[in-house]
């Protein structure tokens, strides 16, 4: 295959649209939920991930596992967990178990602000959907979306 062979090109135009319509995506929710909850997209889906959490058995997430789950480095996450304590809406605690494990949960005050915002992420997300899948070349990647079923 060399770099002009249609299937390549096929596949890079692909991924091209894959990439357009997330950022639009990202792009769309930021702006609404940084203006009615001053929360960026990174910051709500850190909330999202870790209200997720419960007490039962692999039901916290180590520091790789919440990077891993919101996209990003682990040193990234570290910033964006200490911006978020910085704030109360996360508190970091040692593993009973294994004091050199660092667990991080929603405070009262986080869970309370994701669930305000909650409705302001889904309703940006359907807008932007809306919007992508008026352009023939994002249509076929908004129905695909729309019919996936993955759990959270």
């Amino acid at each position: 295959m060399t770099a002009t062979d249609p299937a390549l090109t096929a596949l890079a135009q692909g991924w091209c649209a894959l990439s357009a319509l997330h950022g639009r995506i990202e792009a769309h929710i930021e702006r609404a939920l940084q203006a009615q909850h001053d929360l960026s997209v990174r910051e709500y889906s850190l909330l999202d991930v870790l209200s997720r959490q419960h007490a039962g058995e692999g039901g916290h997430l180590q520091m790789k596992q919440v990077a891993d789950a919101v996209v990003l480095s682990q040193s990234a996450t570290t910033r964006l967990v200490s911006r978020l304590e910085d704030r109360g809406l996360l508190e970091r605690y040692l593993c009973p178990t294994d004091r050199r494990g660092i667990y991080t949960n929603v405070t009262e005050a986080g869970l309370r602000l994701l669930e305000e915002a909650r409705p302001t992420n889904d309703a940006a997300l359907r807008e932007a959907l809306d919007e992508a899948a008026k352009s023939p070349e994002l249509a076929p990647l908004v129905r695909v979306v729309e019919s996936l079923n993955v759990p959270a």
